[in-house]
């Protein structure tokens, strides 16, 4: 996946750059001196929209083909057009740091069987991985939830061969959760006797007190 950039004058002006369509954006890395760079908007919405910023991408146009992350995005706070892009340039042989998001697949037989309610505890992990083997996603198959209460660990998922997670392997990731049944409050019954006793007391005490 790549996307064309171009070098960008510091002169000129980035509202006048949007205008015509074009992203005001950066390359900087840890042997990329930071250089200013503009990119087509609608190109680079196509690629973040495939790519987010978990993979890595190749900026042509420059001196030479870099591989990058996308590492930050200004957005319009009304429009949600993009404003500004940082592209964090990788080094050969760098390991990356990047949250990679976990995408849940396959059917719980818990769930479908036992009636239990899939709870998703994580929703991305950390990791350091080499660009070349840093995935879009991880797959987490539920289909391993057989029983009540079974759960997955940070143990359990399939990472890249150089994957260092910072997480525990013992922490869950997902589980399939009893449903506690909602217990109705039964009211207590109201003794009608006593009521009624109640009110002929208050007549009498009534008709007893002499009138001023």
């Amino acid at each position: 996946m790549q996307v064309t950039v171009t070098k960008r004058d510091l002169a000129q002006n980035p509202a006048n750059l949007r205008k015509e369509g074009i992203v005001p954006a950066v390359v900087y890395g840890r042997s990329q001196e930071a250089t200013p760079i503009s990119v087509n908007r609608k190109e680079f919405e196509k690629v973040f929209r495939d790519a987010g910023e978990s993979t890595v991408i190749t900026l042509v146009g420059l001196d030479a083909d870099k591989e990058a992350l996308i590492q930050e995005v200004s957005v319009h706070p009304v429009s949600g057009l993009p404003l500004h892009v940082d592209f964090y340039a990788i080094q050969k042989g760098q390991t990356v740091t990047v949250s990679v998001p976990l995408e849940f697949e396959g059917v719980s037989p818990a769930v479908k069987e036992l009636g239990a309610m899939l709870v998703k505890v994580m929703h991305e992990i950390e990791m350091e991985v080499l660009p070349g083997e840093l995935p879009q996603e991880i797959i987490v198959d539920v289909s391993s939830l057989k029983a009540i209460d079974d759960k997955i660990f940070v143990s359990d998922l399939k990472l890249p061969p150089s994957a260092v997670i910072t997480a525990d392997p013992e922490e869950v990731v997902a589980m399939a959760a009893a449903v506690e049944e909602e217990k109705e409050e039964v009211a207590a019954p109201v003794d009608l006797s006593a009521i009624g006793s109640s009110v002929e007391r208050g007549k009498k005490e009534e008709e007893a007190t002499p009138e001023e």
